[in-house]
């Protein structure tokens, strides 16, 4: 049961611009009248308290999905049906009723991946009044004894099924908002081939209503039809040899697809030790290669961003597969920097992985770079470091020349085999 509304994903998600304002679009003044927002669950009128009844009672304008206005009775009110795409309409549908009473009808709390969201960020807080009503994570974890500071919640909707990933971990516990009816199918199978097939696998359909109904299995063993209204709980139990991948810095090598231009585990979690992701903040990766900088640094918390600028068509193909296979949405530009750079939001950090001597990368990173950005510079030519030794001498920060050896057979017997060292400079602004 998405907190979002039905028939159009995604309109309380990131998707929507930030910082939207009242004054951005003109629909409401500082002296605005209060929209307010009632939350629905699958009961429907039965489960709203006076409170949220009153207000769909004496409004002048319902506005909703189908299935919502469906579940209130009639009121002296005009019905008005979400367009679509709901996004692009809100703006106009609003502006169209404005100086009549609104009430919009909402899945569960409108604040949690809901339309309560869209329009606080569309008016501005002082212009939207919400009445939520217990989200379907709440019932779910009230249905499953699970507490709620205790589980990662992921929503697809309008999302990739991908983003499950970084949350598989073992013991984890995780409720998944659906995106219909296909939703519970496709995320077992992700668990299974993830090697996860043994994690206890719970759909709960229509969760608040006499129509409610919870099944449990493995996830490898999922096989049922279920309601288009859904949320999914899972409690992660790894099969024997499947794959860890923490969120922490430096995965294996094994769980990147490469040809060669690959940031190593080792030197991967030194240079994102320096990177130092941020919550919300945006990484320039350039000189793409795998992904893997770029990759590490989304995993770090959902909100991270970041770019990869790659100029060789294959390698950025690549990059994408890597990103989706680890459950994480990169920009990919594909081109040279820094041409390519122009143009692009400024970063909280750069990582130059690559192209570090052609002229203007780095100059063109640091003007870019935020204050109290993060610039990392890694070099393994002699060209590179030279050029790194002469920007360290200008700017200061952190040089460290890195080198690893790993144990490898030699005859009979094992011995040390050393990689190339990794000179690494990096510096705040």
């Amino acid at each position: 049961m998405p907190e979002s509304p039905d028939g159009f994903p995604g309109a309380g998600s990131q998707a929507e611009t930030p910082g939207s304002s009242a004054r951005t679009h003109g629909n409401f003044d500082e002296a605005a009248e209060v929209l307010t927002v009632v939350g629905l669950g699958a009961d429907g009128w039965d489960g709203l308290a006076p409170a949220a009844r009153a207000v769909v009672e004496s409004a002048e304008v319902l506005m909703g999905s189908a299935r919502q206005l469906a579940l209130v009775p009639e009121v002296n009110a005009e019905r008005v049906a979400w367009p679509s795409p709901l996004s692009e309409s809100l703006p106009g549908l609003l502006a169209t009723h404005r100086g009549q009473q609104i009430c919009v009808l909402a899945s569960g709390d409108p604040t949690f991946h809901g339309i309560g969201t869209t329009l606080t960020r569309l008016l501005g807080a002082h212009a939207v009044r919400v009445i939520p009503h217990p989200s379907s994570v709440s019932l779910a974890c009230a249905r499953l004894g699970w507490p709620q500071d205790q589980v990662a919640v992921i929503s697809l909707v309008g999302h990739p099924l991908e983003l499950v990933h970084p949350h598989i971990q073992p013991g984890r516990r995780l409720v998944v908002l659906s995106w219909g009816a296909h939703t519970p199918s496709k995320v077992a199978g992700l668990l299974t081939a993830r090697g996860y097939g043994a994690s206890e696998f719970t759909v709960l359909e229509q969760l608040g209503s006499a129509q409610q109904r919870v099944r449990s299995t493995r996830a490898d063993e999922w096989d049922h039809e279920v309601d288009a209204l859904n949320v999914i709980g899972v409690v992660c139990k790894a099969d024997a040899g499947a794959p860890l991948l923490p969120t922490s810095p430096g995965l294996p090598d094994s769980a990147y697809e490469s040809d060669g231009q690959l940031t190593k585990r080792e030197v991967r979690a030194v240079t994102l030790s320096r990177l130092a992701p941020v919550p919300g903040q945006l990484l320039w990766d350039v000189g793409g290669g795998a992904g893997s900088i770029a990759i590490e640094w989304l995993r770090h918390h959902p909100s991270c961003r970041a770019v990869a600028i790659e100029r060789d068509p294959d390698r950025a193909r690549r990059l994408d597969r890597n990103a989706a296979t680890l459950g994480v949405s990169v920009r990919t530009v594909v081109g040279a920097a820094p041409g390519e750079l122009a143009g692009l939001e400024a970063p909280d950090a750069v990582f130059v992985g690559g192209g570090a001597t052609i002229p203007g990368v780095i100059e063109t990173c640091w003007e870019a770079l935020k204050p109290s950005g993060r610039l990392v510079v890694n070099g393994v030519t002699l060209e590179t470091e030279a050029l790194i030794a002469r920007w360290y001498a200008e700017l200061g920060g952190d040089l460290v020349r890195l080198s690893v050896q790993r144990a490898s057979p030699v005859g009979g017997m094992t011995g040390w085999r050393p990689a190339m060292p990794v000179t690494i400079w990096s510096v705040t602004k």
